[in-house]
């Protein structure tokens, strides 16, 4: 216990010291106080485990959106600075890696599980120093299910150039994602020597947890990101036979850089 207490504590410690927000909105400068829409692209690279439940990691790639402004015609802007309050949307995204039999003892018997992407949006309320969100997403090639998350974030800036978020997590999937990452069908159970037994996974909450997040702004342009996180798998995917071998507690840390574009499309 005292061991898993001090992962989880240096998990979210480090990110909390630097911090990273994907979908955070930064303060606007002078110089693009008058576009229409002011965007941060970029790429960052996350330690997480090699699969939901696995105790061995993987350095992934990420992408980051940031949105600063966005204009519709006939509402207005949608997302305007940092410390700004009001509703706010964004693209979401995420990567899962092949799967294998060969990844794991844990997984002896399984088939083999397609890398996928998960494409989908989010949005909120956020105010000053608090947002609150939700994020769905379809997954795409390695499974057809849908996931999603709920989160509340608690905001500070240690100075103009730093904002950092703190808050708790919890993470959904449709049965389809359960019955590809947790369930075990009875040809892979009786293929696995008798380390996994048929099971069959519902849809539900799959983990809760705590991530923490932060964005410097080493430029007017350009931003340096950092998150960390932990979770926990409970419901059917902590008690499915892939995750007693396994582990059912979740660590990532990651880090990033994004560039500003800031540009007009409407007259």
């Amino acid at each position: 216990m005292n061991k898993l207490l001090s992962r989880a504590a240096l998990a979210l410690s480090l990110s909390a010291m630097s911090g990273a927000a994907l979908a955070q909105s930064g303060d606007i400068s002078a110089a693009d106080a008058n576009r229409q829409f002011v965007i941060d692209l970029g790429v960052g690279a996350i330690a997480k485990p090699k699969y939901e439940a696995a105790d061995s990691y993987l350095i992934y790639p990420f992408p980051i959106v940031s949105v600063g402004r966005f204009y519709l015609p006939g509402l207005g802007q949608v997302v305007d600075g940092r410390r700004k309050s009001g509703v706010f949307f964004y693209p979401s995204f995420n990567f899962i890696g092949e799967r294998k039999a060969s990844d794991s003892t844990d997984l002896t018997g399984t088939t083999t599980v397609d890398w996928a992407v998960e494409l989908g949006l989010g949005g909120g309320l956020r105010g000053e120093h608090w947002r609150a969100f939700a994020e769905l997403r379809q997954g795409i090639n390695g499974h057809t299910g849908q996931v999603g998350q709920l989160g509340f974030d608690g905001i500070i800036y240690p100075s103009q150039k730093w904002e950092v978020s703190f808050g708790p997590r919890a993470d959904f999937a449709s049965e389809d994602y359960m019955d590809t990452y947790f369930g075990v069908t009875s040809s892979e159970a009786a293929n696995s020597g008798g380390r996994l037994t048929a099971y069959n996974p519902s849809a539900g909450f799959k983990s809760v947890g705590l991530s923490a997040r932060a964005s410097y702004d080493w430029t007017d342009d350009v931003r340096v990101h950092f998150q960390g996180g932990y979770d926990r798998l409970i419901g059917d995917a902590a008690d499915s036979p892939i995750a007693r071998g396994g582990s059912k507690d979740q660590f990532s840390v990651g880090v990033g850089l994004s560039y500003r574009f800031a540009f007009d499309l409407f007259d």
